[in-house]
């Protein structure tokens, strides 16, 4: 069961910049933090907030550790002060983004979010369910991440939104660009992933 205390949504205020990094965490590492403090310092956002998945549409989530379990762990990985992490996209009653994505613009309409995602996960986009949808509520930060760079920016998804990609020294713009709008990050690139982690004996 989640706490209460984590269960809503994490204190915000009008004109904060909030990085919105989803995902199973399943679990989490030093990757998903490097990301984080990537996108906390190019984008100059005030926050990131972790939001952990009651599980992604997309895998097979019959092993998939409880939420709490989940959150715990990644307090224990984020340990950083504008690292928030969040169980409330369990509450929704949905596992999809689009939804997700839709709750937080209509309740938190003068916060600038930022979704953020490897680009991993943009090479799969366009199999997300209503995927244009999302890349039309929120500008998004991509990530890059090992073996995934040609492959994600030759995507469906990446070549439809091709003509509104930022410079990356632009990104201090990001969170506040009408989307549709992505930036494509590089730096330090981690080399872990929770599959492998998984994988481990």
């Amino acid at each position: 069961m989640i706490s209460p205390a984590f269960a809503g949504l994490p204190p915000h205020a009008r004109g904060l910049r909030i990085g919105l990094f989803g995902g199973s965490f399943n679990p989490p590492h030093d990757g998903h933090r490097a990301a984080s403090l990537l996108a906390l310092q190019r984008l100059q956002l005030d926050k990131v907030w972790w939001l952990i998945s009651p599980g992604n549409p997309l895998k097979d989530n019959g092993s998939l550790p409880s939420v709490a379990d989940r959150m715990v762990a990644a307090q224990k990985v984020a340990a950083h002060p504008r690292i928030i992490v969040t169980g409330f996209e369990a509450t929704l009653g949905s596992p999809y983004t689009c939804d997700t994505v839709a709750v937080l613009k209509a309740r938190c309409p003068s916060v600038a979010f930022v979704w953020l995602m490897g680009a991993d996960s943009l090479a799969g986009f366009h199999q997300w369910k209503n995927w244009r949808e999302i890349a039309d509520t929120f500008p998004m930060g991509i990530i890059d991440r090992p073996g995934s760079t040609l492959r994600a920016i030759q995507t469906r998804a990446a070549a439809s939104l091709r003509g509104y990609r930022l410079a990356e020294g632009d990104g201090r713009l990001l969170a506040t660009t009408p989307p549709p709008a992505f930036i494509f990050l590089h730096g330090k690139r981690s080399p872990l992933s929770s599959t492998a982690l998984r994988a481990k004996p």
